[in-house]
């Protein structure tokens, strides 16, 4: 919500060589040849985020090495722990906070400094203070140095985790009470319901990471498996992962479900997404009657509105379980009606939408505001998951209220500064509109691919591509070995982003199939789709017909198949062989009933429902002690 003034030639740090610098300008050059042929605005948007990645890249290199320091003067510290943290709380980019003068300081968050993103003051605990004071270093070190930022982390991080006996030989599940004490949410570590609540999902976030592992464009977080249920009790552990949680702030309480009621806890094991839940049963009627996908968790600051007008897209300046907390009590009110989450595109409502939320000045009356995980100025946090979930949120508002057409989005080019629209113009950025001075979502929101996803219509090709790899790993950001119902391979399997081997566009999504040696089964591998969680899974309208993707294989011996979440389990789809040496496109007919068998849930192998959910893309093969690459391109549904 706050401009980071970060101009390019900031984020040049001064141990940075001429050969990288010369490197970035040929990059540049390149990138501008590449996109000779698109429109201007198109381009300069490709250019500004290939030079971004590319200075990324180079700061990554120099990171990991800062990581290997922080191990060895930090041993306590667990493998993994430290990178896991800088990805949730930066993507591993060094935040350079200004003061701003602004005219309205209502939606100031706490602001965070460096590749660790700690906090300084301002509302929540001083990390960097305390962090440069047993460091013994000057404050200001701590803010602007990567190196020192990373190791007032782990002084921090050590010092939490030495109180517990937990050390680098401790289970990884170990960390969590150390992780929410570290967070820094709250000032004076709160011990409110509603504020551990904030913290324990800012552990879990730092635990998911180092489970699922990333490996993305120089941003490597080791995997490494967590067992959530020692992590976290039953309760906790319902709350963070439930399709529905409740705070009540007046009594102080965190519900899930019916657990506080007098009949008595009961879990279930969604057969889905394989995941400790509520039953759906107790559940179900304490949903949102707003947007029913989405978290309950409400905040105190809002008002009477007097219309629906239009939608308004916001960037955080900040995180997800960071800002749970901050709407929760903040000395200037601040509010919005939805936050969305990067990772995984999870939606929490925090102020009901006939009530008018505190997010954009005169303007609150009239409009709905979304917040979206991340910074400004570090495209990596707009991941495929967050633009499909906030897109159909938007979708919801325009069904739901008249006023609000979705073809009256925002579609032009993306900007840093103050741009204001009509009025006709309905979903737009807070810096759209009048007497604002704030610049989000800023110059890394892709406003041609949101109003895709909101009209969803053809692209060249005849489909609508769910996942496309150009810029993040998309849905996809599991490994194959992650499901519970994948055999035959082994943990070190992977699925990653890959830039040299591609149908259409840059990137496509590799796949690394490796044999698990202690096994003799023949493969059968789930590559879950939105980390195993339904309700980020890409919606599929059954009218569309179609379901497919460009697959490309060098092995011999492999078919492919589809799951889809329908009204009544998990339907799979007949498999199809995968020729050997070249890009051959597998689809399936979501109306012939043929085409697919019954497989969990009380499927009955046809897909009935209107709307449906992608819930994993299935290899198989003979078993084999060779690796096996495979190569995605290009998700997509066909009318």
């Amino acid at each position: 919500m706050n401009e980071y003034s970060v101009r390019q030639s900031d984020r040049r740090q001064p141990w940075l060589s001429p050969l990288s610098f010369a490197l970035i300008a040929v990059l540049s050059l390149a990138a501008s040849a590449a996109q000779a042929q698109a429109a201007p605005e198109d381009r300069a948007l490709a250019q500004r985020l290939q030079i971004e990645e590319s200075l990324a890249r180079v700061d990554r290199q120099l990171y990991a090495g800062y990581f290997r320091q922080a191990y060895a003067r930090y041993p306590s510290i667990p493998a993994g722990t430290l990178e896991s943290v800088a990805y949730v709380m930066s993507r591993w980019q060094h935040l350079r906070p200004q003061t701003v003068a602004y005219g309205e300081q209502h939606q100031h968050m706490p602001q965070a400094y460096g590749v660790m993103g700690l906090y300084h003051g301002e509302g929540f605990a001083d990390q960097v203070g305390e962090g440069a004071r047993l460091l013994g270093v000057p404050v200001a070190r701590v803010q602007r140095d990567p190196l020192s930022n990373i190791l007032a982390a782990a002084a921090l991080l050590d010092r939490e985790l030495r109180a517990d006996g937990v050390n680098a030989k401790s289970p990884v599940e170990a960390t969590r009470a150390a992780l929410e004490r570290y967070a820094g949410f709250a000032r004076g570590q709160d011990k409110s319901a509603v504020q551990s609540h904030a913290r324990a999902s800012f552990a879990f976030d730092v635990l998911l990471a180092q489970d699922k592992g990333v490996n993305d464009r120089g941003i490597v977080v080791p995997e490494r498996a967590v067992a959530f249920e020692r992590a976290f009790d039953a309760r906790t552990l319902v709350r963070l992962r439930a399709p529905f949680v409740r705070l009540d702030v007046a009594r102080d309480r965190v519900e899930a479900g019916r657990l506080n009621s007098r009949q008595g806890d009961a879990f279930a094991i969604d057969p889905l997404s394989e995941t400790l839940q509520a039953p759906v049963s107790a559940a179900a009627d304490e949903k949102s009657t707003d947007y029913p996908p989405a978290l309950w968790v409400a905040s105190p600051y809002h008002h009477a509105r007097t219309s629906y007008d239009s939608v308004t897209i916001h960037t955080m300046q900040g995180y997800y379980a960071g800002s749970i907390s901050w709407f929760q009590n903040n000395p200037n009110s601040v509010s919005a009606h939805y936050l969305i989450r990067s990772s995984d595109g999870q939606i929490t409502q925090m102020v009901r939408e006939n009530r008018a939320a505190h997010h954009v000045g005169v303007h609150n009356n009239t409009t709905l505001g979304i917040e979206h995980e991340g910074f400004i100025n570090n495209a990596s946090w707009y991941t495929a998951a967050m633009y499909n979930a906030s897109a159909a949120l938007t979708r919801h508002f325009c069904a739901t209220y008249s006023a609000i057409s979705c073809a009256s989005a925002f579609r032009g080019p993306a900007g840093s500064g103050i741009n204001v629209l009509p009025t006709s113009v309905k979903v737009k950025g807070h810096q759209h509109y009048s007497s604002q001075t704030h610049t989000d979502p800023g110059i890394n929101w892709d406003w041609a691919r949101y109003y895709t996803l909101l009209n969803p219509g053809n692209p060249p090709g005849g489909g609508s591509v769910i996942d496309s790899f150009e810029s993040t790993v998309g849905h996809f950001d599991t490994s194959p070995a992650y499901s519970g119902s994948t055999t035959g391979i082994s943990t070190a399997s992977l699925s990653e982003r890959n830039c040299t081997t591609r149908k259409n566009g840059e990137c496509s999504l590799r796949v690394l199939l490796k044999d698990d040696t202690a096994s003799a089964n023949a493969w059968a591998v789930r590559l879950l789709s939105a980390s195993g969680n339904p309700a980020s899974n890409a919606n599929l309208t059954r009218a569309n017909g179609k379901v497919g993707f460009w697959v490309y294989t060098g092995a011999t011996g492999l078919s492919a198949a589809i799951g889809i979440d329908d009204s009544d389990g998990t339907e799979r789809s007949l498999s199809r062989a995968i020729p050997a040496d070249t890009w051959t496109y597998l689809e399936w007919s979501l109306t012939d009933d043929a085409q697919w068998d019954a497989w969990v849930g009380g499927a009955n192998g046809a897909i009935t429902a209107a709307t449906v959910k992608l819930d994993a893309v299935w290899f198989y093969r003979d078993q084999t002690a060779f690796d096996v690459n495979l190569y995605l391109d290009d998700v997509q549904v066909k009318n």
